[in-house]
């Protein structure tokens, strides 16, 4: 796993599929946040990463999940033993991520299989550590992190998929609705979605919010100017 500092508390969790977030709030030992919680087994790797950086599992007070693939959730619920942290979900995906029911599968274009099926190559096989609770989210609410930051419900890529924006800092989280196309680095619309018509609507809508860092669930974060580049992914 790389780690990636993007701010002097913000940083970047790559795993070989997807990747996750560490925000933190007030001075080096101020509480964290976990952005997404990367696939199966991830929970002891976050912990090593912690370490690293000065700090204990329990400083993390919340993992804010963006959507239930398991790329985003599979670590969640080990990580959510080791450090007592909140899981947070929009309600339309919880169920998905206490593993009470299955999923919907993506509504997937031809182009889109070979990638997929070279993802799943990647992950973990077999089910993995459920969250014991799930607090469930409906969009709109107003978390207590980076002095407030917005939930965003932007169904498209699921059902439940969020946006985490932290006004204050410039910082939006875009869960899987955005990627950084590996080819070149561009900004593009997520791939596997449920809806992808309902995706350039939300990219549409998270370029409104004026963001100048946007973090993405897969490739490198726009670091500057990022609406513009949200504007342009909702061209398609």
């Amino acid at each position: 796993m790389d780690v990636i500092e993007l701010l002097p508390r913000l940083h970047l969790l790559r795993f070989p599929v997807g990747q996750a977030y560490l925000w933190r709030d007030g001075d080096d030992r101020g509480e964290l946040t976990l952005i997404d919680a990367g696939p199966a087994g991830s929970g002891a790797l976050i912990a090593e990463v912690l370490a690293a950086l000065g700090s204990d599992p329990r400083a993390v007070r919340r993992i804010v999940l963006t959507h239930f693939h398991e790329d985003h959730v599979g670590g969640a619920g080990e990580f959510a033993a080791l450090s007592g942290a909140e899981v947070l979900a929009h309600r339309l995906d919880a169920p998905f991520v206490r593993g009470e029911v299955p999923g919907p599968e993506p509504v997937f274009e031809d182009w889109e299989l070979p990638l997929h099926e070279r993802a799943v190559r990647l992950l973990p096989e077999g089910d993995f550590v459920r969250p014991a609770e799930v607090t469930e989210l409906a969009g709109g609410e107003v978390l207590d992190i980076g002095g407030g930051a917005q939930v965003v419900h932007v169904p498209g890529h699921t059902h439940g998929s969020i946006a985490l924006h932290l006004p204050q800092h410039g910082v939006l989280f875009t869960g899987d609705t955005v990627a950084a196309s590996p080819v070149d680095g561009s900004v593009i619309p997520g791939v596997f979605n449920l809806d992808r018509d309902r995706v350039l609507a939300a990219c549409g809508r998270l370029a409104e919010l004026d963001a100048e860092m946007a973090c993405f669930g897969h490739g490198n974060p726009v670091t500057a100017q990022a609406s513009r580049a949200l504007r342009n992914a909702a061209r398609g």
